[in-house]
C-alpha cells in the first residue's frame, strides 16, 4: 500500500517529528511505502509531489492544527488523527488504514 501523509503539532516540534517517525517505522514494518511531510516553526519539510499524492492509496493526516494544502488530497480516502494517537498506537493506526483501504 502507498501512504502519504502530514504530520503537524500545534508547536511544529516534537509530536511533529515524533509522529512522522513512528509511523514511518510502523508502516515499513508491514511492507508498505510511506512519504509524510511535516509542517511546523521550521515550514514545510519533506513537501509531498504531485506524483506522490497522485500513487497514494491513502493519506493520513496526523495533525493538532489546520494544515496548508488539504486540496492536494481531492479524490483520495483520507483518515485524520491527532498526533498523539499516532505517538501512541502506530502499528494500530496502520492496521486501520490498512483496513480504510479494502
Amino acid at each position: 500500500m502507498n501512504i502519504v501523509g502530514i504530520a503537524a503539532c500545534t508547536a511544529g516540534i516534537a509530536h511533529t517529528y515524533i509522529a512522522k517517525e513512528k509511523l514511518m517505522q510502523a508502516a515499513q514494518a508491514k511492507g508498505h511505502t510511506i512519504h509524510i511531510e511535516t509542517q511546523g516553526l521550521a515550514g514545510t519539510q519533506d513537501a509531498l509531489q504531485a506524483t506522490d499524492i497522485a500513487a497514494a492509496d491513502i493519506v493520513i493526516i496526523a495533525a493538532d492544527i489546520k494544515i496548508s494544502g488539504r486540496d492536494r488530497f481531492d479524490g483520495k480516502k483520507i483518515v485524520e488523527v491527532p498526533t498523539g494517537l499516532v505517538v501512541k498506537s502506530p502499528n494500530k493506526l496502520v492496521e486501520k488504514l490498512e483496513e480504510v483501504k479494502r
